[in-house]
């Protein structure tokens, strides 16, 4: 008899259609193909305007979950940290379900892989802060992707900053390396860890890039930099094997259920 397949739940961003006229549940396709390739699990699309017992059936249903990245930050008021300008870009129905899911997946033991905003996600989940703007901070590089409309996609996502994997890191022992060539592209980072993570990389100037849950008993990782773009390609295989790890983790996770 075939195998089910494991079904993953990959979180959306709110966005806008038809010229700012419709809202929409959002994810960028990279995402979705990345999971359905390299972690060899079905992918499904979680929208934010679940409340919480629904919230709570759409979980008993799925077997992992994807915290993607996304344009807005989570608000401050989530871990103490100073009101947004009034421009700011936010989506509070994001921030609302992801935090809500991380405490939920943790509560199942469920598989949960953190990308970009979902590193911070995690950390905020686990009663840690963020830096607003990194590159205000000193001592801190710019993290932020290039801004001038007229750079390529693949300029902006190409791989340009060394992270360092940490002595006991499960990225070192994966890989077999001390350190590795990633796209990191983000304006908030990581300031206070939160209590029960563990960082697994640092970036050049200390800000942490990559966290695990600690002693969590399956995959709980959170990144900050794009594994989803172009996984397959050589010089991104720690990407991959962070999306088969993942995969494999939902397998084990859906078997035991």
């Amino acid at each position: 008899m075939m195998k089910t397949k494991p079904i993953v739940g990959i979180i959306t961003n709110q966005a806008s259609g038809f010229n700012g006229r419709q809202l929409l549940h959002a994810v960028g396709r990279r995402y979705v193909e990345s999971v359905l390739h390299f972690s060899d699990v079905i992918p499904t699309l979680i929208p934010t305007c679940l409340g919480k017992s629904d919230l709570e059936n759409y979980l008993a249903a799925i077997d992992g979950v994807v915290l993607t990245g996304g344009r807005a930050n989570i608000e401050p008021h989530h871990f103490g940290g100073n009101k947004f300008p009034d421009d700011e870009h936010i989506d509070p129905d994001r921030d609302r379900t992801a935090l809500g899911l991380i405490d939920a997946c943790v509560k199942r033991e469920m598989p949960i892989f953190g990308i970009c905003r979902g590193i911070q996600e995690i950390n905020v989940a686990y009663g840690g802060t963020l830096f607003y703007r990194v590159h205000q901070v000193t001592g801190k590089h710019d993290h932020r992707m290039p801004t001038d409309e007229d750079v390529p996609v693949e300029e902006i996502f190409k791989p340009r900053q060394v992270i360092n994997f940490t002595e006991k890191s499960l990225f070192k022992n994966l890989i077999k390396q001390d350190s590795f060539l990633v796209n990191t592209l983000h304006g908030q980072g990581i300031d206070r860890l939160g209590q029960g993570l563990t960082v697994e990389a640092y970036a050049q100037d200390g800000l942490i890039e990559a966290i695990s849950i600690a002693g969590y008993p399956t995959f709980g990782v959170g990144i900050q930099w794009h594994a989803e773009f172009h996984p397959e390609k050589d010089e991104n295989y720690l990407n991959k094997v962070l999306f088969q790890k993942f995969g494999e983790s939902c397998w084990a996770y859906r078997a035991k259920k």
